[in-house]
């Protein structure tokens, strides 16, 4: 199970962040998300502790806290959805919107 913590600043370092979480238990593993394009952080990140009694302590410690002038929102990590599907539907349907209408226009004349 992770942790997410959400509204980081985007100066945080994966240290910082560590040395935070590790007040509560031992932390196995911090991952900062990049923006695929800029390389900037993208203000949240996933922290792992080693138990959940860990994980429990840290969330009801930290959700709400404030740190590098920013309130934190710490939760438990949701499983991710899969996005990919309707994003390519999206495109499709206005592909295909186009073509309709110049088919339209074709049989007028």
């Amino acid at each position: 199970m992770s942790i997410y913590v959400g509204n980081l600043s985007y100066e945080v370092t994966q240290d910082a962040l560590s040395a935070v979480f590790a007040e509560y238990g031992s932390v196995k593993r911090v991952q900062l998300p990049t923006d695929r394009e800029t390389g900037r952080l993208r203000g949240f990140a996933f922290v792992e502790m080693n138990s959940e009694d860990e994980e429990t302590k840290a969330i009801e410690a930290l959700d709400g806290a404030e740190w590098l002038g920013r309130d934190l929102k710490v939760n438990k990590a949701k499983p991710r959805e899969d996005r990919g599907g309707s994003s390519f539907g999206g495109g499709n349907r206005g592909g295909g919107g186009g073509g309709g209408g110049g088919g339209y226009n074709r049989n007028r004349y």
